[in-house]
Protein backbone atom coordinates (compact mmCIF):
# COMPACT_ATOMS: atom_id res chain seq x y z
CA UNK A 1 0.00 0.00 0.00
CA UNK A 2 2.85 2.40 0.80
CA UNK A 3 4.53 2.33 -2.66
CA UNK A 4 1.13 3.06 -4.45
CA UNK A 5 0.58 6.01 -2.16
CA UNK A 6 4.44 7.15 -3.05
CA UNK A 7 3.40 6.57 -6.58
CA UNK A 8 0.49 8.50 -6.63
CA UNK A 9 1.51 11.50 -4.34
CA UNK A 10 4.49 11.40 -7.65
CA UNK A 11 1.85 11.39 -10.12
CA UNK A 12 -0.15 14.57 -8.22
CA UNK A 13 3.19 16.29 -8.01
CA UNK A 14 3.63 16.02 -11.58
CA UNK A 15 0.13 16.96 -12.73
CA UNK A 16 0.79 20.44 -10.53
CA UNK A 17 4.29 20.79 -11.93
CA UNK A 18 2.33 20.31 -15.50
CA UNK A 19 0.26 22.46 -14.39
CA UNK A 20 2.57 24.71 -13.67
CA UNK A 21 4.35 24.89 -16.65
CA UNK A 22 1.19 25.20 -18.58
CA UNK A 23 0.24 28.46 -16.87
CA UNK A 24 4.29 29.78 -17.31
CA UNK A 25 3.61 29.27 -21.00
CA UNK A 26 0.15 30.67 -21.11
CA UNK A 27 1.50 34.04 -19.41
CA UNK A 28 5.12 33.91 -21.68
CA UNK A 29 2.41 33.94 -24.91
CA UNK A 30 0.55 36.52 -23.24
CA UNK A 31 3.56 38.72 -23.23
CA UNK A 32 4.00 38.21 -26.18
CA UNK A 33 0.75 39.18 -27.63
CA UNK A 34 0.08 41.66 -25.49
CA UNK A 35 0.79 44.59 -28.46
CA UNK A 36 -1.50 42.84 -30.88
CA UNK A 37 -4.57 42.70 -28.59
CA UNK A 38 -6.10 45.39 -26.75
CA UNK A 39 -7.44 44.30 -23.06
CA UNK A 40 -10.32 46.32 -21.13
CA UNK A 41 -11.42 45.26 -17.64
CA UNK A 42 -14.01 47.69 -15.66
CA UNK A 43 -15.35 46.81 -12.42
CA UNK A 44 -19.16 48.71 -11.83
CA UNK A 45 -20.60 49.07 -8.13
CA UNK A 46 -24.20 48.77 -9.24
CA UNK A 47 -24.77 53.05 -8.10
CA UNK A 48 -23.84 54.30 -11.82
CA UNK A 49 -19.89 54.49 -11.07
CA UNK A 50 -17.04 52.53 -12.59
CA UNK A 51 -13.37 51.61 -12.49
CA UNK A 52 -10.45 50.26 -14.53
CA UNK A 53 -9.14 47.07 -12.76
CA UNK A 54 -6.59 44.47 -13.18
CA UNK A 55 -6.96 41.67 -15.93
CA UNK A 56 -7.76 38.68 -13.60
CA UNK A 57 -10.67 37.37 -14.65
CA UNK A 58 -12.03 37.52 -11.41
CA UNK A 59 -16.38 37.58 -10.84
CA UNK A 60 -17.91 40.56 -8.84
CA UNK A 61 -19.90 39.96 -5.52
CA UNK A 62 -23.46 41.37 -4.65
CA UNK A 63 -24.07 44.44 -6.98
CA UNK A 64 -20.59 44.79 -8.55
CA UNK A 65 -19.53 43.40 -11.52
CA UNK A 66 -16.98 43.23 -13.77
CA UNK A 67 -16.71 43.26 -18.05
CA UNK A 68 -13.68 42.12 -19.68
CA UNK A 69 -13.10 43.14 -23.29
CA UNK A 70 -10.81 41.34 -25.62
CA UNK A 71 -10.19 43.57 -29.31
CA UNK A 72 -9.11 41.74 -31.55
CA UNK A 73 -6.54 43.34 -34.11
CA UNK A 74 -7.75 43.88 -37.93
CA UNK A 75 -4.95 41.97 -39.99
CA UNK A 76 -4.02 39.44 -42.34
CA UNK A 77 -4.77 36.96 -39.51
CA UNK A 78 -6.36 33.40 -39.78
CA UNK A 79 -8.56 32.46 -37.42
CA UNK A 80 -6.53 29.70 -36.01
CA UNK A 81 -4.31 32.92 -35.08
CA UNK A 82 -7.35 34.84 -34.02
CA UNK A 83 -7.73 31.56 -31.73
CA UNK A 84 -4.58 31.66 -30.38
CA UNK A 85 -4.75 35.31 -29.05
CA UNK A 86 -8.43 34.63 -27.46
CA UNK A 87 -6.55 31.64 -25.50
CA UNK A 88 -3.47 33.65 -24.73
CA UNK A 89 -5.61 35.86 -22.79
CA UNK A 90 -8.41 34.52 -21.24
CA UNK A 91 -6.70 30.53 -20.39
CA UNK A 92 -7.44 29.98 -17.74
CA UNK A 93 -10.21 30.09 -16.33
CA UNK A 94 -11.87 29.74 -19.70
CA UNK A 95 -11.97 26.01 -21.81
CA UNK A 96 -11.59 25.24 -24.75
CA UNK A 97 -15.14 24.71 -25.43
CA UNK A 98 -15.46 28.39 -24.26
CA UNK A 99 -12.67 29.59 -26.88
CA UNK A 100 -14.18 27.72 -29.72
CA UNK A 101 -18.04 29.32 -28.89
CA UNK A 102 -16.37 32.97 -28.84
CA UNK A 103 -14.26 33.14 -31.65
CA UNK A 104 -16.02 30.32 -34.25
CA UNK A 105 -17.61 31.57 -37.29
CA UNK A 106 -21.34 31.94 -37.99
CA UNK A 107 -24.71 32.52 -35.50
CA UNK A 108 -24.88 31.21 -31.86
CA UNK A 109 -26.78 31.62 -28.67
CA UNK A 110 -26.53 29.10 -26.19
CA UNK A 111 -25.32 28.01 -22.66
CA UNK A 112 -22.01 27.12 -22.21
CA UNK A 113 -20.29 25.53 -19.01
CA UNK A 114 -23.28 27.37 -17.27
CA UNK A 115 -22.55 30.33 -19.08
CA UNK A 116 -25.06 32.46 -22.02
CA UNK A 117 -22.65 32.73 -24.49
CA UNK A 118 -23.92 34.64 -28.12
CA UNK A 119 -21.98 35.35 -31.21
CA UNK A 120 -22.72 37.08 -34.42
CA UNK A 121 -19.41 36.68 -35.61
CA UNK A 122 -19.48 36.66 -40.24
CA UNK A 123 -16.78 34.64 -42.18
CA UNK A 124 -14.34 36.56 -44.32
CA UNK A 125 -11.14 38.07 -44.32
CA UNK A 126 -10.52 40.22 -40.58
CA UNK A 127 -9.12 42.99 -42.50
CA UNK A 128 -12.04 43.76 -44.66
CA UNK A 129 -14.11 46.43 -43.35
CA UNK A 130 -17.21 44.41 -44.05
CA UNK A 131 -16.27 41.90 -41.56
CA UNK A 132 -18.20 41.88 -38.40
CA UNK A 133 -17.31 39.46 -35.23
CA UNK A 134 -18.74 40.26 -31.48
CA UNK A 135 -19.04 37.49 -29.02
CA UNK A 136 -20.26 37.53 -25.17
CA UNK A 137 -20.17 35.02 -22.29
CA UNK A 138 -22.06 36.84 -19.59
CA UNK A 139 -22.76 35.19 -16.34
CA UNK A 140 -24.28 36.96 -13.10
CA UNK A 141 -21.55 39.61 -12.21
CA UNK A 142 -19.17 39.27 -14.87
CA UNK A 143 -19.43 39.59 -19.11
CA UNK A 144 -16.43 38.80 -21.23
CA UNK A 145 -16.64 40.14 -24.84
CA UNK A 146 -13.99 39.64 -27.73
CA UNK A 147 -14.41 41.82 -30.65
CA UNK A 148 -12.63 42.47 -34.24
CA UNK A 149 -11.25 45.74 -34.36
CA UNK A 150 -12.58 48.92 -32.17
CA UNK A 151 -16.47 49.10 -31.95
CA UNK A 152 -17.18 52.65 -31.86
CA UNK A 153 -19.08 54.05 -28.39
CA UNK A 154 -18.39 50.66 -27.07
CA UNK A 155 -15.71 51.73 -24.29
CA UNK A 156 -16.84 54.42 -21.41
CA UNK A 157 -14.86 57.69 -21.36
CA UNK A 158 -15.56 60.22 -18.21
CA UNK A 159 -17.96 62.22 -18.22
CA UNK A 160 -18.18 66.58 -18.89
CA UNK A 161 -15.78 65.23 -22.02
CA UNK A 162 -18.24 64.99 -24.85
CA UNK A 163 -17.37 66.68 -27.96
CA UNK A 164 -21.14 67.31 -28.68
CA UNK A 165 -21.63 68.99 -25.50
CA UNK A 166 -19.20 71.96 -26.88
CA UNK A 167 -20.58 75.05 -28.42
CA UNK A 168 -19.49 75.09 -31.92
CA UNK A 169 -18.36 78.44 -34.13
CA UNK A 170 -18.11 78.19 -37.41
CA UNK A 171 -14.23 78.21 -39.20
CA UNK A 172 -13.28 81.36 -40.57
CA UNK A 173 -10.32 83.48 -41.45
CA UNK A 174 -10.53 86.03 -39.13
CA UNK A 175 -10.81 83.60 -36.58
CA UNK A 176 -9.05 84.82 -33.49
CA UNK A 177 -10.26 88.09 -33.02
CA UNK A 178 -12.15 89.80 -30.33
CA UNK A 179 -15.46 89.24 -31.97
CA UNK A 180 -15.29 85.31 -32.34
CA UNK A 181 -13.77 85.25 -28.43
CA UNK A 182 -16.66 86.95 -27.08
CA UNK A 183 -18.64 84.68 -28.46
CA UNK A 184 -16.49 81.70 -26.73
CA UNK A 185 -17.47 77.99 -28.45
CA UNK A 186 -14.98 75.24 -30.15
CA UNK A 187 -13.89 75.50 -33.53
CA UNK A 188 -15.33 72.30 -35.45
CA UNK A 189 -13.43 71.67 -38.84
CA UNK A 190 -15.20 70.90 -41.89
CA UNK A 191 -13.60 66.39 -41.69
CA UNK A 192 -14.75 66.51 -38.43
CA UNK A 193 -18.43 67.67 -39.17
CA UNK A 194 -18.33 65.49 -42.01
CA UNK A 195 -17.27 62.33 -39.54
CA UNK A 196 -20.42 63.55 -37.01
CA UNK A 197 -22.53 63.47 -39.36
CA UNK A 198 -21.99 59.93 -40.95
CA UNK A 199 -22.16 58.77 -36.90
CA UNK A 200 -26.15 57.75 -35.55
CA UNK A 201 -25.17 57.77 -32.28
CA UNK A 202 -23.49 59.81 -29.63
CA UNK A 203 -20.13 59.88 -28.12
CA UNK A 204 -18.38 57.49 -25.61
CA UNK A 205 -18.56 60.05 -22.64
CA UNK A 206 -22.47 60.13 -23.65
CA UNK A 207 -23.03 56.92 -22.54
CA UNK A 208 -24.94 56.10 -19.54
CA UNK A 209 -22.95 53.53 -17.12
CA UNK A 210 -24.38 50.58 -16.59
CA UNK A 211 -25.88 49.73 -13.65
CA UNK A 212 -26.70 46.01 -14.07
CA UNK A 213 -25.00 42.84 -15.85
CA UNK A 214 -28.91 43.46 -18.47
CA UNK A 215 -27.51 46.66 -18.97
CA UNK A 216 -24.34 46.25 -20.38
CA UNK A 217 -25.45 43.61 -22.25
CA UNK A 218 -28.15 45.49 -24.09
CA UNK A 219 -25.49 47.89 -24.49
CA UNK A 220 -22.82 45.94 -26.08
CA UNK A 221 -25.80 44.93 -28.75
CA UNK A 222 -26.52 47.95 -28.95
CA UNK A 223 -23.61 49.51 -30.19
CA UNK A 224 -22.98 46.43 -32.59
CA UNK A 225 -26.40 47.34 -34.23
CA UNK A 226 -25.13 51.27 -34.12
CA UNK A 227 -21.70 50.02 -36.01
CA UNK A 228 -23.49 48.69 -38.67
CA UNK A 229 -25.85 51.26 -39.01
CA UNK A 230 -22.68 53.98 -39.47
CA UNK A 231 -21.55 50.91 -41.97
CA UNK A 232 -24.72 51.49 -44.05
CA UNK A 233 -24.97 55.39 -43.71
CA UNK A 234 -21.66 55.41 -45.21
CA UNK A 235 -22.21 53.02 -48.07
CA UNK A 236 -25.59 55.84 -48.34
CA UNK A 237 -23.25 58.65 -49.28
CA UNK A 238 -20.68 57.02 -51.09
CA UNK A 239 -23.79 56.04 -53.64
CA UNK A 240 -25.29 59.37 -53.25
CA UNK A 241 -21.49 60.63 -54.26
CA UNK A 242 -21.01 58.21 -57.12
CA UNK A 243 -24.68 58.72 -58.86
CA UNK A 244 -23.77 62.50 -58.66
CA UNK A 245 -20.56 62.09 -60.22
CA UNK A 246 -21.97 59.79 -62.81
CA UNK A 247 -25.22 62.71 -63.71
CA UNK A 248 -22.16 65.18 -64.20
CA UNK A 249 -19.23 63.03 -65.78
CA UNK A 250 -18.89 61.86 -69.00
CA UNK A 251 -17.31 59.21 -71.30
CA UNK A 252 -13.94 58.51 -69.50
CA UNK A 253 -15.81 58.70 -65.69
CA UNK A 254 -18.10 55.64 -66.56
CA UNK A 255 -15.53 53.65 -68.39
CA UNK A 256 -13.38 53.81 -65.60
CA UNK A 257 -16.38 52.85 -63.16
CA UNK A 258 -16.73 49.75 -65.64
CA UNK A 259 -13.07 48.86 -65.84
CA UNK A 260 -12.54 49.23 -62.31
CA UNK A 261 -15.49 47.34 -61.37
CA UNK A 262 -17.11 49.49 -59.10
CA UNK A 263 -20.73 48.54 -58.40
CA UNK A 264 -20.24 44.60 -58.71
CA UNK A 265 -17.70 45.59 -55.62
CA UNK A 266 -20.39 47.40 -53.57
CA UNK A 267 -22.95 44.79 -54.48
CA UNK A 268 -20.82 42.07 -52.93
CA UNK A 269 -20.32 43.93 -50.26
CA UNK A 270 -24.03 44.77 -49.19
CA UNK A 271 -24.32 41.18 -49.76
CA UNK A 272 -21.38 40.46 -46.88
CA UNK A 273 -23.38 43.28 -44.76
CA UNK A 274 -26.76 41.57 -45.27
CA UNK A 275 -25.29 38.55 -44.11
CA UNK A 276 -23.74 39.93 -40.78
CA UNK A 277 -27.34 41.79 -40.49
CA UNK A 278 -29.33 38.20 -40.55
CA UNK A 279 -27.17 36.81 -38.14
CA UNK A 280 -28.04 39.18 -35.80
CA UNK A 281 -31.33 38.83 -36.96
CA UNK A 282 -30.86 35.32 -35.77
CA UNK A 283 -29.36 35.52 -32.58
CA UNK A 284 -30.74 38.92 -31.06
CA UNK A 285 -34.53 37.14 -30.42
CA UNK A 286 -32.47 33.68 -29.05
CA UNK A 287 -30.86 36.21 -26.72
CA UNK A 288 -34.01 37.77 -26.00
CA UNK A 289 -35.56 34.18 -25.04
CA UNK A 290 -32.62 33.15 -23.02
CA UNK A 291 -32.55 36.37 -20.78
CA UNK A 292 -36.24 36.35 -20.07
CA UNK A 293 -35.95 33.39 -17.83
CA UNK A 294 -33.11 34.72 -15.84
CA UNK A 295 -34.17 36.28 -12.69
CA UNK A 296 -31.29 39.12 -12.79
CA UNK A 297 -31.90 40.11 -15.89
CA UNK A 298 -34.28 43.11 -15.77
CA UNK A 299 -37.30 43.27 -17.44
CA UNK A 300 -36.66 46.68 -19.60
CA UNK A 301 -33.46 45.58 -20.61
CA UNK A 302 -36.01 43.14 -22.23
CA UNK A 303 -37.96 46.03 -23.94
CA UNK A 304 -35.16 47.11 -25.24
CA UNK A 305 -33.69 43.88 -26.86
CA UNK A 306 -37.24 43.61 -28.25
CA UNK A 307 -36.30 47.54 -29.60
CA UNK A 308 -32.79 46.42 -30.82
CA UNK A 309 -34.67 43.10 -33.15
CA UNK A 310 -37.26 45.90 -34.61
CA UNK A 311 -34.02 47.95 -35.22
CA UNK A 312 -32.01 45.15 -37.05
CA UNK A 313 -34.97 44.64 -39.06
CA UNK A 314 -35.52 47.89 -40.56
CA UNK A 315 -31.80 48.40 -40.96
CA UNK A 316 -31.68 45.46 -43.00
CA UNK A 317 -34.40 46.70 -45.25
CA UNK A 318 -32.93 49.72 -45.87
CA UNK A 319 -29.94 47.55 -46.85
CA UNK A 320 -32.08 45.60 -49.29
CA UNK A 321 -32.91 49.26 -51.02
CA UNK A 322 -29.12 50.32 -51.26
CA UNK A 323 -28.43 46.87 -53.02
CA UNK A 324 -31.62 47.61 -55.36
CA UNK A 325 -30.37 51.08 -56.23
CA UNK A 326 -26.81 49.78 -56.99
CA UNK A 327 -28.44 47.41 -59.25
CA UNK A 328 -30.31 49.65 -61.22
CA UNK A 329 -27.18 51.95 -61.55
CA UNK A 330 -25.34 48.93 -62.93
CA UNK A 331 -28.21 48.47 -65.13
CA UNK A 332 -28.08 52.00 -66.33
CA UNK A 333 -24.16 51.70 -66.73
CA UNK A 334 -24.60 48.09 -68.75
CA UNK A 335 -27.12 49.57 -71.09
CA UNK A 336 -24.84 52.81 -71.62
CA UNK A 337 -22.02 50.02 -72.70
CA UNK A 338 -24.23 47.92 -75.06
CA UNK A 339 -25.71 51.18 -76.18
CA UNK A 340 -21.65 52.43 -77.06
CA UNK A 341 -20.98 48.28 -78.86
CA UNK A 342 -23.89 48.86 -80.68
CA UNK A 343 -23.41 52.08 -82.04
CA UNK A 344 -19.30 50.73 -82.79
CA UNK A 345 -21.17 47.81 -84.54
CA UNK A 346 -23.56 50.02 -86.83
CA UNK A 347 -20.66 51.96 -87.97
CA UNK A 348 -18.72 48.53 -88.89
CA UNK A 349 -21.97 47.51 -90.58
CA UNK A 350 -22.08 50.66 -92.49
CA UNK A 351 -18.33 50.17 -93.92
CA UNK A 352 -19.15 46.26 -94.76
CA UNK A 353 -21.90 47.08 -96.74
CA UNK A 354 -20.03 50.17 -98.58
CA UNK A 355 -17.49 47.81 -99.61
CA UNK A 356 -18.88 44.83 -100.53
CA UNK A 357 -20.88 46.03 -103.98
CA UNK A 358 -17.10 47.28 -104.87
CA UNK A 359 -15.45 43.62 -103.56
CA UNK A 360 -17.74 42.41 -105.90
CA UNK A 361 -16.90 44.67 -108.57
CA UNK A 362 -13.26 44.09 -108.05
CA UNK A 363 -13.84 40.24 -107.96
CA UNK A 364 -16.00 40.19 -111.20
CA UNK A 365 -13.02 42.52 -113.11
CA UNK A 366 -10.35 39.93 -111.70
CA UNK A 367 -11.72 36.45 -112.59
CA UNK A 368 -9.06 35.03 -115.02
CA UNK A 369 -11.45 33.83 -117.45
CA UNK A 370 -12.22 35.23 -121.28
CA UNK A 371 -14.76 37.39 -122.28
CA UNK A 372 -14.22 40.23 -119.08
CA UNK A 373 -14.76 43.67 -120.54
CA UNK A 374 -12.38 45.98 -120.10
CA UNK A 375 -9.21 43.62 -119.78
CA UNK A 376 -7.58 43.59 -123.03
CA UNK A 377 -4.37 45.45 -122.54
CA UNK A 378 -2.93 45.18 -125.68
CA UNK A 379 -6.19 46.49 -127.65
CA UNK A 380 -6.14 50.30 -127.97
CA UNK A 381 -9.54 50.45 -128.40
CA UNK A 382 -9.83 49.53 -124.54
CA UNK A 383 -7.39 51.59 -123.14
CA UNK A 384 -9.77 53.26 -120.74
CA UNK A 385 -10.96 50.07 -119.10
CA UNK A 386 -9.33 51.33 -115.63
CA UNK A 387 -11.58 54.35 -115.98
CA UNK A 388 -14.44 52.41 -116.82
CA UNK A 389 -14.20 50.23 -113.72
CA UNK A 390 -13.53 53.70 -111.42
CA UNK A 391 -16.58 55.17 -112.39
CA UNK A 392 -18.77 52.29 -111.99
CA UNK A 393 -17.58 51.88 -108.76
CA UNK A 394 -18.01 55.26 -107.57
CA UNK A 395 -21.84 55.10 -108.86
CA UNK A 396 -22.44 51.94 -106.85
CA UNK A 397 -20.74 54.13 -104.10
CA UNK A 398 -23.16 56.94 -104.75
CA UNK A 399 -25.94 54.18 -104.79
CA UNK A 400 -25.11 53.48 -101.42
CA UNK A 401 -24.90 56.48 -99.91
CA UNK A 402 -28.16 57.84 -101.15
CA UNK A 403 -29.90 54.38 -99.84
CA UNK A 404 -28.36 55.66 -96.33
CA UNK A 405 -28.88 58.89 -96.76
CA UNK A 406 -32.64 59.30 -98.28
CA UNK A 407 -34.69 58.19 -95.38
CA UNK A 408 -32.74 60.87 -92.95
CA UNK A 409 -33.61 63.35 -95.74
CA UNK A 410 -37.17 62.12 -96.17
CA UNK A 411 -37.62 62.58 -92.41
CA UNK A 412 -36.38 66.35 -92.39
CA UNK A 413 -38.51 67.05 -95.71
CA UNK A 414 -41.60 65.72 -93.90
CA UNK A 415 -41.11 68.09 -90.52
CA UNK A 416 -39.86 71.42 -92.63
CA UNK A 417 -43.79 70.09 -94.50
CA UNK A 418 -44.90 70.06 -91.35
CA UNK A 419 -43.81 73.44 -89.80
CA UNK A 420 -44.95 75.21 -93.08
CA UNK A 421 -48.21 73.82 -92.92
CA UNK A 422 -48.11 74.87 -89.44
CA UNK A 423 -47.05 78.80 -89.94
CA UNK A 424 -49.68 78.61 -92.65
CA UNK A 425 -52.43 77.99 -90.49
CA UNK A 426 -51.29 80.05 -88.08
CA UNK A 427 -51.21 83.46 -90.32
CA UNK A 428 -54.89 82.17 -91.48
CA UNK A 429 -55.98 82.57 -87.86
CA UNK A 430 -54.07 85.97 -86.88
CA UNK A 431 -55.93 87.62 -90.02
CA UNK A 432 -59.37 86.07 -89.42
CA UNK A 433 -59.06 87.71 -85.67
CA UNK A 434 -58.06 90.69 -86.97
CA UNK A 435 -60.84 90.95 -89.40
CA UNK A 436 -63.66 90.02 -86.38
CA UNK A 437 -61.69 92.27 -83.92
CA UNK A 438 -61.76 95.32 -86.55
CA UNK A 439 -65.79 94.85 -86.47
CA UNK A 440 -66.79 96.72 -83.69
CA UNK A 441 -70.55 96.75 -84.36
CA UNK A 442 -71.18 92.98 -83.92
CA UNK A 443 -68.89 92.90 -80.46
CA UNK A 444 -71.30 95.89 -78.98
CA UNK A 445 -74.15 94.05 -79.88
CA UNK A 446 -73.08 90.91 -78.07
CA UNK A 447 -72.03 92.48 -75.21
CA UNK A 448 -68.34 92.89 -75.93
CA UNK A 449 -68.27 88.89 -76.82
CA UNK A 450 -66.28 87.95 -79.91
CA UNK A 451 -67.97 85.19 -82.23
CA UNK A 452 -66.16 82.28 -82.88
Amino acid sequence: MEPNNVDGEVEDTDRESSQRRNIRENHSNYSRYQGAVRQKAYIFDGEGNYFDKEWDLAQGGGKEFCWYHVELPKGNQKLSQSAQYIIDVLCPPLKLQDILSLISNGPFCGHVDGALVFRVNSPGPAYSKFTFRIAARVTENSVITVSLGRIPRLDFSPANESLLSEIPVVESSNYGSSEDKDRGGIVIREHVLEFLLTMNHSEEADNPVPRSVSNLVVHILDTHVDHLQDVVTKLEIELDSVEFELDRGGLALKKQMLDDRKFPKMHLDLQRLLQVIAHGEQVFPRVKEKCSSKEWFAHEDINALEELIGRIRRLKENVGFIANRVKAVQAGLDSWQAEQINRKLYYLSFLSIIFLPLSIITGVFGMNVGGVPWTGQRDPELKNGFRNVMILCAGMLVIVLLCFIFPGLYGRLMSWRRRQLLLRSLSITRKSFVRRSSGGGERTERGGYLRL
